[in-house]
């Protein structure tokens, strides 16, 4: 299996599971991808659970508890520096949730909230580098910014991560902007006009699995809402999107060839 290393700095590299049923979620996301679980003490009454594939970390879950905030899932972009990122994020006019802090020997990290209001946390890397493996059936493979100023969010992660925000080949300014950090494209950010209106601003994690119908079929019975039924945005892409029990939402992908 494609182990990882080593993540690139404005590479997608840890996400993160908020909820409010720690126990059902691990029922249900390792139902679904066939992820294992291991359950670390966090505090007097809580734990941090490492979800993983072939032995390799590929998410983290903890409990929400009386956090002001609903289920989701957030997503880690590596960089060289937390601090020097979050005050440059700043400056380009996003605001700091949480400013730099020190994980333990693990990382340091920053949570921001980007000009047009999406969330999205820094990893800067000490112990801990982050998802150790990707390209199989359970792993992140991609994800989207949904905001309401695709232009304004494009200005933005540029500036911030080097990344590369362009419409594909002859299409207009205005519509899906692919996302490239050097050679590699990672994510999108779908047009004003294929956006939910009524969702906030946010990031939509997409996992690869090997059959998204059969996926989403099963993510339903066990208990998820359907979103988006499966379907086919371009020739060999087939996704669907879902929120788990508990209502954090994400995206199943398949490839077909």
């Amino acid at each position: 299996m494609p182990h990882v290393e080593k993540h690139a700095p404005g590479t997608f590299s840890w996400l993160e599971l908020a909820t409010t049923d720690q126990a059902a979620a691990k029922k249900f996301y390792g139902d679904l991808l066939g992820w294992e679980t291991v359950d670390y003490p966090m505090g007097p009454d809580g734990y941090y659970t490492m979800f993983k594939i072939d032995g390799k970390d590929t998410a983290g879950c903890f409990s929400i508890g009386d956090q002001p905030m609903p289920p989701n899932w957030g997503l880690y972009v590596s960089v060289d520096s937390a601090d020097d990122t979050a005050a440059r994020a700043e400056q380009f006019g996003a605001k700091i949730l949480k400013p730099p802090f020190d994980v333990f020997t693990f990382g340091r990290m920053a949570v921001i909230q980007d000009p047009t209001g999406a969330v999205f946390s820094v990893w800067q890397v000490k112990s801990h580098i982050g998802t150790g493996i990707t390209d199989v059936p359970g792993t992140l493979c991609w994800a989207d910014l949904n905001t309401p100023d695709p232009q304004k969010a494009k200005a933005f992660y540029e500036k911030l991560f080097g990344w590369q925000m362009f419409p594909g080949k002859d299409k207009p300014a205005d519509s899906y902007l692919h996302i490239m950090n050097g050679e590699k494209m990672i994510g999108g950010v779908p047009s004003a006009a294929e956006r939910n209106p009524h969702a906030p601003p946010h990031w939509l994690l997409y996992f690869l699995v090997s059959d998204c119908d059969a996926s989403t079929a099963k993510a339903k019975e066990l208990g998820a809402t359907v979103y988006l039924p499966p379907t086919s945005p371009d020739k060999g892409l087939r996704l669907s999107v879902v929120a788990d029990p508990q209502g954090a939402a994400f995206a199943l992908f398949t490839q077909q060839h």
